[in-house]
């Protein structure tokens, strides 16, 4: 059964650090694109990061100089590390499995989410 579940989301005040993890199941992150998704309320699901199964990355422009992406195939973990956050980061974070790399498809797999919350 394939799984994908996000921890280390919580509330965090501006200016703060959070470091969420993905732990999947169930298939190898090894022969994926690993991706990071937020979803703020009234917007868009958008792509914050990825990471290519042969290790490329990508982070969002807007993005770049704030957030890492991070794999550990023998963990079989992911990870989204965030630095200064804003309140404009305020979003629920996913986790995602692909076989492409920055390309959605509908047969991705999907965590269920952690919910991020920067607020003073």
């Amino acid at each position: 059964q394939v799984q994908l579940v996000e921890s280390g989301g919580g509330l965090v005040q501006p200016g703060g650090s959070l470091r969420l993890s993905c732990a999947a199941s169930g298939f190898t992150i090894g022969d994926y694109a690993m991706n990071w998704y937020r979803q703020a309320p009234g917007k868009d699901r958008e792509l914050v990061a990825a990471t290519s199964a042969s290790g490329q990355k990508s982070i969002d422009f807007a993005l770049k100089d704030r957030f890492a992406i991070f794999r550990d195939n023998d963990k079989n973990e992911v990870y989204l590390e965030m630095n200064s956050l804003k309140t404009e980061d305020t979003a629920v974070y996913y986790c995602n499995a692909g076989i492409y790399f920055l390309t959605r498809t509908s047969g991705d797999f999907w965590g269920q989410g952690t919910q991020v919350t920067v607020s003073s």
